[in-house]
């Protein structure tokens, strides 16, 4: 048995998506700039995914949309593309200590721009509290970034509560582990960012959401594509692919999230059932897609290790932070000890998931976790 509950990290190809990227690249292989035939067929296309995408993940008009290779495009197109936009109306900005490393990363070069950047903490549960987001915010902070859903957690942030005090700052939210699990429409954000691999669509495409007035410069210059707001050939295959799996997505959302949710609480009471010694670091109320639990007196990198040997693929924490020494700035901005943090393993649902996988996890887990503690090698 073959088990994947890596899906935060990148999730298998819904096979109407690879059926769709495939068509584009032997059937409809223009280029949409180009004025012929093949390239109009190319741009129909193109208009068709967006329409998709806009309304179906995002709830918006389809001018509100424009097209990236990924989530962490899509970040640094919002966070740079406001600072330069608006640092003459302020050089403040604030967000939380639990972002993803395209939004913290950016930040930290930011301020060596002069920014000045607020981290605002998080609770036990990896909420953070919008009164103190709220608190952070003066009348020159030009934009606050605060994640939809945590990546590592599962916690979903109160984006809506947020947008309701964000005054004159422009709000961008990094949906990339919502999307298709949290309502994206009527957020209050003026941008959201997106990527198609983490929703069953091929690697190499994501989207933004601009409301319409925001003033945001370009990231990317060139041909003037997407509107003149990035530039570049546009990944139709890629774009088609997304838009392909949005609408599966879409149309199998309630199935998918009472089976998600379904594999998360069978998972969880096995481990509490079969396991001692273990402190679960997700909220109940988090998104039903990620579950994160440490394994007191365990490595939860061995722990991983000893669970592929049965095929069954988990993490330690974002793929993006893989390597990195310290352990999870998550799990510590959270108020973990050492020991937590380094016991905790990151299991991630998709839509290929089922609760009766969830008993070949228990039964290897339980293992992996009395073979490590009866060795002692941690202590």
């Amino acid at each position: 048995m073959r088990v994947y509950l890596d899906n935060s990290a990148t999730t298998e190809v819904y096979p109407e998506a690879a059926e769709a990227a495939v068509r584009l690249m032997r059937e409809c292989y223009g280029n949409p700039s180009s004025l012929h035939g093949a390239g109009l067929d190319a741009e129909r296309e193109l208009k068709s995914a967006r329409k998709t995408v806009a309304s179906l993940a995002f709830g918006c008009r389809d001018n509100e949309v424009y097209f990236t290779s990924c989530g962490t495009e899509g970040d640094n197109t919002a966070i740079f593309g406001a600072w330069q936009s608006h640092r003459r109306e302020g050089n403040e900005i604030v967000t939380t200590a639990v972002e993803h490393p395209a939004v913290l990363e950016a930040m930290r070069r930011l301020e060596e721009e002069g920014a000045k950047v607020t981290y605002v903490g998080v609770d036990k549960e990896c909420r953070v509290d919008p009164e103190e987001v709220a608190a952070a915010v003066t009348d020159k902070t030009i934009l606050i970034s605060v994640m939809t859903v945590n990546n590592e957690t599962g916690t979903v942030m109160p984006i809506r509560k947020i947008a309701d005090r964000k005054g004159k700052a422009i709000l961008h939210t990094d949906a990339v582990q919502a999307l298709g699990k949290t309502d994206l429409s009527g957020l209050g954000a003026d941008l959201i960012t997106v990527s198609g691999h983490k929703i069953h669509a091929p690697k190499g495409v994501g989207a933004i959401y601009v409301k319409k007035g925001t003033k945001l410069r370009p990231y990317l210059y060139g041909g003037g594509q997407e509107s003149g707001f990035r530039s570049g050939t546009e990944n139709t295959p890629g774009i088609a692919a997304f838009a392909a799996a949005v609408r599966k997505g879409y149309e199998e959302k309630d199935a998918q999230h009472a089976r998600m949710r379904a594999a998360r609480e069978r998972l969880l009471a096995g481990i509490l059932d079969q396991i001692p010694d273990v402190k679960v670091n997700s909220p109940a109320d988090g998104s039903p897609s990620v579950l994160n639990v440490s394994f007191l007196g365990t490595r939860g990198e061995v722990i991983l290790h000893r669970l592929e040997q049965e095929n069954i693929y988990v993490s330690t924490g974002s793929a993006c932070s893989a390597g990195k020494k310290g352990g999870s700035h998550v799990l510590k901005a959270m108020g973990l000890t050492p020991e937590e943090v380094t016991g905790a393993i990151r299991f991630s649902f998709g839509a290929f998931n089922t609760p009766e996988e969830m008993d070949y996890v228990i039964d290897k887990l339980a293992e992996a976790v009395g073979s490590f503690r009866r060795l002692g090698s941690f202590r």
